[in-house]
C-alpha cells in the first residue's frame, strides 16, 4: 500500500509541476523532462506495489541495474546494429534514393513507371523481406544492411520527387529568361526548393532504418546484434535484458533522429517552417 501512495503522491506532484511550468512559459525541456521521470517513478512503484512478476514487467530500478553490468555487451549490440546495419543502410540507400529521384526528374516515363512501384514495395512486410535478404547476403550485418537499403529507398525516393517540383512556375519561368541551364536551375533553384521534402524523407527513414535492421535480425544473425540479443533473452526470460536494449534502441533512434534534424535546421534555416525555432 505504501509504494501504491507514494505513486499517487509521485503523480499529483508531477501534474502540479508542469501545470505551473506550462503557465510560467518557461517550461522548456524541464516539462517533458519531468513527464518522463514521473512515468518512470510510477512504473517503480506499481511494479513494487502490485508485486508483478520480474519476469512479466521489470521495474526500472532492475533495468538500470541491468544496463549498467552490461554496458560492453550493449555497446556491442549497439555498433553491429546501429552502425554497421542501420546507419550503413541508411547511407546507402538514401544516396540510391536521391540518384533515382534525380533521374526520374529528369526523365518523365521514369517517374511515371518507378512510383507506383515504389508505393507496391514499400508496402511489403519486413518480416517477408528478411529470410529472403539473409539468404542472398548471409546472415552477418549486410543482410541488415541491405533490408534498411530497401526500407529507406522509397520514402526517401517520394519525398525528393516531391521535393523537386516544389519551385513555382514563375520561378522557374525566371531561371528560363536568365539562359539559365537544367543543372544550374537544379542546383540554384529546385534542389534548395526541394530540402525541406528531402530532410521530411529522410527523417522517416531514421526510424524506418533501426526497426528494420532490428526486426530482420531475428531471422537469421551472428552471436550479437540488439534483434539478436532480444530474441534469445526472451527465450531465457532474461526481461531485464531485453528492457535495457530496448532502453538502447531509443536513445539510438532519438540521437539519429534529433541528428538529422539539427542538420535540417542548419541547412534550411531560411524556410518559415523554421523559423520561430529555438
Amino acid at each position: 500500500m505504501s509504494w501504491i501512495l507514494a505513486g499517487l503522491l509521485i503523480w499529483a506532484a508531477g501534474w502540479a509541476l508542469n501545470i505551473w511550468l506550462a503557465r510560467q512559459g518557461r517550461g522548456g525541456l524541464l516539462i517533458p523532462v519531468t513527464f518522463g521521470l514521473t512515468l518512470l517513478a510510477l512504473w517503480e512503484c506499481a511494479v513494487r506495489g502490485f508485486d508483478i512478476s520480474p519476469v512479466l514487467l521489470p521495474a526500472p530500478s532492475d533495468i538500470a541495474a541491468r544496463f549498467a553490468a552490461s554496458t560492453g555487451l550493449l555497446w556491442e549490440d549497439f555498433v553491429q546494429t546501429a552502425i554497421k546495419g542501420a546507419l550503413t543502410g541508411y547511407v546507402l540507400g538514401g544516396l540510391a534514393a536521391f540518384a533515382v529521384a534525380l533521374a526520374a526528374d529528369r526523365f518523365d516515363f521514369l517517374r511515371r513507371g518507378l512510383l507506383p512501384v515504389g508505393n507496391f514495395v514499400a508496402a511489403l512486410p519486413i518480416i517477408g523481406l528478411a529470410p529472403i535478404m539473409v539468404m542472398w547476403f548471409g546472415f552477418d550485418w549486410q543482410s541488415k544492411a541491405a533490408i534498411v537499403v530497401v526500407m529507406v529507398f522509397f520514402p526517401i525516393l517520394v519525398n525528393t520527387v516531391e521535393g523537386l517540383q516544389a519551385a513555382s512556375a514563375m520561378q522557374r519561368d525566371l531561371m528560363r529568361t536568365y539562359a539559365a541551364s537544367y543543372w544550374t536551375t537544379l542546383l540554384k533553384l529546385r534542389l534548395p526548393a526541394a530540402m525541406p521534402f528531402i530532410f521530411n524523407g529522410l527523417k522517416i527513414a531514421t526510424t524506418l532504418a533501426l526497426i528494420g535492421a532490428i526486426v530482420a535480425e531475428f531471422f537469421g544473425s551472428p552471436i550479437r546484434g540488439m534483434g539478436f540479443r532480444i530474441s534469445t533473452s526472451v527465450g531465457q526470460l532474461a526481461l531485464d535484458l531485453v528492457w535495457a536494449e530496448i532502453v538502447v534502441a531509443a536513445i539510438a533512434g532519438s540521437a539519429f533522429y534529433g541528428g538529422v534534424a539539427l542538420l535540417e535546421k542548419a541547412v534550411t534555416f531560411w524556410h518559415p517552417s523554421q523559423r520561430g525555432r529555438g
